[in-house]
């Protein structure tokens, strides 16, 4: 665009012609669930811009897919997948879509998410929602993109945009950008404002990139950072977060990096194991420190008067009561004529239209949040008390005291299972609880293949910790470059 060969115009054509061939044609991702129908008409507008005044910034008509639990206010649904919100338009943009405007991106489409983000069922397919059918893994197409950010990393994946929003309450953002074979970050909470997002949890959600390249979301987080009033968690940001973070993407940034690694993420693949392996090589030639193993989990008895004796078990309770909550508050928002506006309507909704919104599986996750009594309720702040003490104090800023650590590693997730809408998904392993339960970063970056299905590997660490673990992935992702383009394979023989 610079120098002229490519116009924001002739880009956004590009990408909606790759749509038009690959979502419900061809391959048939159905990674997407709507365009928009006026992209090009904003394209034609930041190409105006451009010539007459510059460029706003390196985002300046750059096509950007938005998870559609994502607001904006303009002729795009925002449904979470589900049926239930077909055809509702939110009144403004959410905080990201927002910024994401102002830095001057075209917002190209809406992605397809596993329904509700993932929180409806215990066996859902992730990638699946009832408005988009089952997104497809774009390396081996009867495999799962994993989720619930499905759509977003296979759009960024296939070349289906420049980069796509995701977000993450525990592994939505990382599992399926390690699934499809890119980078991922999943930010502190409080860098980016989830006013206008779709919620599950105000203690544990959080937007974030997906993108090709760790420079690619590096530039994206810097423009969906910032303070907004609209959500509290962002006011430490003023003072912890950025809004550039290109100046830590050191190709050299690993000399005397202390990384820990978290040998509990590891054992459930051997493949994933070797992996692994050759990403710790890397990291030493390169001149990081290896502290192999640390421990994330903390000696002795669970502190008196814990409702839970895991953090597994404390982030349900946690995750259950909030959902209640916070996707009630965002229902009623949308006015007395709508006919979903409580989680109780949206579980009579799903009743009543069952045939279409629960051919495959259930709302068990639903009903149980609805058994939820109010956030005063002692066992939720015992449960919320336990997953802190237990992911952070007791968990990630223990370990990176007692060794000194710039980052902890572990394996994202394990290599893409078949997508299996009888049985719902197959998961391995994942790294990701510790650093969603704590709300703190969480970088992924691909590290290599197991029979051709992409395994990333998560940089994580302290809260607002981003420039350090940006460094740290840019540094390995130049190192290792372990990405491969996708090939639409039908199957694995």
């Amino acid at each position: 665009m610079t120098s002229g060969e490519w116009t924001a115009r002739s880009i956004t054509e590009a990408y909606l012609t790759r749509i038009e061939q690959l979502n419900l044609q061809g391959p048939s991702l159905r990674a997407v669930i709507e365009t928009n129908p006026d992209a090009l008409v904003i394209a034609d507008e930041l190409d105006r811009e451009r010539r007459a005044q510059g460029a706003r910034g390196p985002l300046h008509g750059v096509p950007i897919v938005l998870k559609d639990n994502i607001d904006t206010g303009d002729r795009m649904t925002t449904t979470a997948g589900s049926l239930a919100l077909s055809g509702w338009v939110p009144p403004q943009d959410s905080a990201v879509a927002a910024r994401l405007r102002a830095a001057g991106a075209v917002l190209l489409a809406k992605a397809n998410l596993s329904e509700w983000a993932n929180f409806r069922s215990t066996r859902s397919s992730s990638g699946w929602s009832g408005r988009g059918g089952q997104c497809r893994n774009p390396y081996v197409l009867d495999r799962n993109p994993c989720g619930s950010s499905s759509g977003s990393g296979v759009a960024v994946s296939a070349n289906l945009a420049a980069v796509a929003i995701g977000t993450e309450t525990d592994g939505s953002i990382v599992c399926p950008s390690s699934a499809s074979g890119i980078v991922g970050i999943k930010p502190t909470v409080g860098l980016v404002s989830r006013a206008g997002v779709i919620p599950i949890s105000h203690t544990q959600d959080t937007a974030g990139p997906m993108a090709r390249t760790v420079r690619d979301a590096a530039m994206v987080l810097g423009a969906m950072a910032g303070v907004d009033p609209r959500d509290p968690a962002t006011a430490e940001s003023e003072m912890r977060g950025l809004t550039d973070y290109t100046p830590f993407l050191e190709a050299n940034g690993l000399g005397g990096v202390r990384v820990g690694v978290a040998r509990r993420f590891l054992g459930f693949h051997d493949g994933v194991d070797q992996i692994v392996e050759q990403a710790i090589a890397a990291l030493r030639a390169a001149g990081a420190v290896i502290v192999d193993p640390v421990d994330l989990r903390p000696s002795g008895r669970p502190a008196a008067g814990d409702v839970v004796t895991s953090m597994g078990a404390a982030e349900t309770e946690v995750l259950l009561y909030e959902f209640k909550a916070d996707l009630n508050a965002y229902l009623a928002e949308r006015g007395p004529d709508a006919e979903v506006r409580s989680l109780a309507d949206l579980i009579a909704f799903n009743e009543r239209n069952a045939s279409d919104e629960m051919p495959y599986f259930g709302q068990e996750r639903l009903l149980a949040a609805e058994e939820k009594g109010p956030l005063s309720e002692p066992r939720y702040l015992a449960a919320l008390a336990a997953a802190r003490r237990l992911s952070r104090a007791d968990g990630i800023d223990r370990t990176m005291d007692d060794h000194e650590l710039d980052a902890i590693i572990g394996p994202t997730g394990g290599p893409a299972w078949v997508t299996d809408l009888v049985n719902g998904d197959h998961f391995g392993g994942s790294s990701s609880g510790y650093p969603a339960v704590a709300g703190y970063p969480n970088i992924t970056v691909p590290a290599g293949e197991v029979h051709g299905l992409p395994v990333g590997l998560s940089f994580f660490g302290r809260a607002w910790s981003e420039p350090t673990l940006i460094r740290i992935a840019f540094s390995f992702e130049q190192t290792t470059r372990a990405r491969r383009v996708p090939r639409f394979l039908p199957t694995l023989v």
